[in-house]
């Protein structure tokens, strides 16, 4: 599906919509997760696995959270250890091979992996013979097959081209560099300088070494951003010219994420600002030849997420969008959560904790969710509106053998509203967001939430613009 560049945001819709929601990397949502779901329900998970014939010729995809950071970045929400220390990352991954061997120990040696993810924190705080080890371990339990998508976070200010070598070495493929904003005063609100020639540098040096796929993360919303300052960034990352674009709508949540206390509220963009920014980034990309590929996401017409969207096979999980749809996730490390069948599970969040617990010989489990059937439907309407902007009734009915009309009748009534205000069109074959509506397609999944429905505490999620 084309998404056209909708129109500039109405201040009715703007100040309807000023609310905050979820972002929809799951479903149910992380918040959600349970402490009564355990270690054992996580080990549980990965024996019916095992025991499925079906499930056992599915590839897995395996995230690795690397914590430790040396420079704090205030708008930063991410579970990491801010230190110079570089030699607690030695014990760091004596213990995730630990996790490694009892994963094996349940699935066997040389599960098939088609999507690897290194994230943070900085992974790129490892050294180059850190990042060798790391990789060695997971190869002799793993079996990381050719053509898979093998990506690492990049933080600009940690590596030079000796070490784009190494990534290239290991079998990196995809490179995920976070700039946030190329101005100035930006960089220094948020205690992250980096100048632009070093990150232009580095994307020339890794087009050179033929790096499949170049992502950049930016994000909008940040102190001393206006739409004037974010458009000349826009103009840079245009010339850039990566694979991918990530962008982020920045979440002020002070009460949640200490480091951002360090934010004055005062040195904000106002919401009618971040909009500006979010449509002119949608313009400006566009006309610059990127597929809009979702809420976050932009992509040059011959990537493989840009060809996913096409062909409808696009999917959404706790990295963002992804091209593998229905794929087990392992997710190893501090606070790293994984997905096995209809359980989500999340590690611990402290280092003594997630360490405690595999030197018990246990998985270092401390919540998740065991996902109900109404999980599940739930799950693919929203995932349906998510990725590809619609959701066409009968596909619904015919895998979840429900009625979706009176299933969700209170949902489609919720709809008209919407509707009404131009988000969303309605007929007797679907649903289908509207060019305009993508700016809230949040807002739009968001009805389809049966615990937002419950609870309209949403104060700890991010503003949906």
């Amino acid at each position: 599906m084309k998404i056209a560049v909708a129109d500039p945001v109405s201040e009715d819709l703007l100040r309807r919509f000023d609310v905050s929601g979820p972002r929809y990397t799951s479903y149910p949502t992380a918040d959600r997760f349970v402490e009564a779901f355990s270690a054992d329900d996580y080990t549980q998970a990965l024996k019916q696995r095992r025991s499925g014939a079906a499930a056992m010729t599915l590839p897995l995809s395996l995230y690795v959270h690397i914590p430790f950071c040396e420079s704090l970045c205030y708008y930063c929400a991410c579970n990491k250890i801010i230190t110079k220390h570089h030699d607690r990352a030695a014990p760091y991954l004596r213990y995730l091979s630990r996790e490694v061997e009892l994963h094996t120990e349940h699935l066997g040696i040389g599960q098939a992996v088609t999507q690897l993810h290194l994230g943070g924190g900085t992974p790129t705080f490892l050294s180059d013979d850190e990042l060798r080890e790391l990789m060695a371990m997971l190869r002799r339990n793993f079996n990381l097959v050719p053509g898979g998508e093998y990506a690492i976070e990049v933080d600009p200010r940690t590596i030079d081209v000796s070490r784009l070598d190494t990534l290239a070495e290991l079998g990196f493929n995809r490179l995920s560099f976070g700039v946030q904003d190329f101005d100035p005063a930006v960089q220094k609100a948020v205690h992250r300088i980096q100048p632009a020639e070093q990150v232009f540098a580095l994307l020339e040096a890794a087009r050179q070494r033929n790096f499949d796929s170049i992502n950049v993360d930016l994000i909008y919303g940040l102190p001393q951003q206006s739409p004037e300052s974010f458009d000349r960034t826009l103009a840079q990352v245009i010339e850039l010219r990566p694979d991918r674009i990530a962008l982020y709508a920045y979440a002020h949540l002070p009460e949640r994420f200490k480091p951002q206390r360090r934010i004055a509220t005062t040195s904000l963009p106002s919401g009618a600002a971040k909009v500006a920014m979010l449509s002119r980034s949608l313009s400006a990309f566009m006309k610059a030849g990127y597929v809009y590929v979702g809420m976050d996401h932009f992509a040059l017409p011959d990537d493989p997420l840009a060809v996913a969207k096409r062909q409808g096979r696009l999917h959404r999980n706790f990295q963002g969008y992804s091209t593998q749809p229905d794929c087990d996730l392992i997710g190893l490390g501090v606070s790293s959560i994984g997905r096995i069948g209809a359980t989500y599970s999340q590690n611990a969040k402290t280092l003594e904790e997630y360490y405690d617990y595999l030197d018990q010989g246990r998985f270092p489990v401390v919540r998740g969710l065991g996902m109900s059937r109404d999980d599940l439907v739930r799950r693919a309407v929203i995932m349906s509106l998510m990725c590809q902007g619609h959701v066409l009734y009968e596909s619904i009915e015919l895998a979840y053998l429900v009625e979706f009309r009176n299933y969700f009748a209170s949902e489609i009534e919720a709809l008209q509203e919407l509707a009404e205000q131009g988000l969303v069109t309605l007929d007797d074959s679907g649903i289908q967001v509207t060019a305009m509506g993508w700016f809230f397609v949040r807002a739009v999944a968001m009805v389809f939430d049966r615990y937002l429905q419950t609870d309209r505490t949403r104060a700890r999620f991010s503003k949906i613009i």
